[in-house]
């Protein structure tokens, strides 16, 4: 995905100038920090197209850390693995707009044609299994309304948590349009709230 208003660009779309840090290097950081982490969190870009996930997060296990999972729902099969073989103990998974695909094409930046599909798949394994999970959306100006929350509510109505954030401004973003695009208001932000709540009672502002 190419989501116009990300600001991991240079993960995006410079990766080969990331540094490399060795799995090595991780352990002997949380063995060290032991006493106040009890958890780790893989994120990305998508940490889900790497096949080798489920390794990761067994040793991530196997060292006695509970393990989180950001995901765009876009590998159904992965996040599958990763709850039948209890290898992960939450799942973030955003929801970037309505599902729909001209709308969640407009959001990500690509073509989403053959991804609905999959991404639907993934809502309903969260939905039905018994993993902690969590949906959330990042709200940005010029892309979603208040209808827009209310047809991604209709979607995972009766989900367990969900979470609306805020777009942050002021950092690069993939498309340089979003850099300094004021977020929204906070009054704007309670109302996304509200029309959320109506659907599911369990949502939160972050950020």
């Amino acid at each position: 995905m190419r989501c116009p208003f990300c600001y991991n660009t240079t993960l995006v779309l410079r990766p080969q100038k990331m540094p490399t840090v060795s799995f090595e290097e991780i352990e002997d950081y949380l063995k060290r920090n032991r006493s106040w982490i009890d958890g780790v969190v893989i994120t990305g870009g998508e940490p889900t197209i790497h096949q080798d996930l489920p390794n990761l997060c067994e040793k991530l296990k196997k060292l006695g850390f509970k393990v989180k999972v950001d995901t765009n729902g876009t590998h159904p099969s992965m996040i599958r693995e990763l709850i039948h073989k209890r290898l992960v103990d939450y799942v973030a998974m955003d929801l970037k707009a309505p599902l729909n695909q001209e709308k969640y094409s407009k959001v990500c930046g690509t073509n989403t044609k053959n991804l609905l599909e999959k991404i639907e798949e993934t809502i309903d394994i969260l939905l039905g299994g018994d993993v902690e999970y969590e949906f959330r959306t990042t709200v940005v100006p010029t892309l979603h309304e208040k209808k827009d929350v209310e047809e991604i509510c209709y979607r995972i109505g009766g989900c367990r948590k969900y979470v609306i954030q805020n777009f942050k401004s002021g950092v690069e973003t993939i498309s340089p349009k979003f850099k300094n695009l004021k977020p929204s208001s906070e009054r704007k932000m309670k109302t996304f709230l509200k029309t959320a709540k109506k659907f599911i009672p369990n949502t939160i502002l972050r950020g």
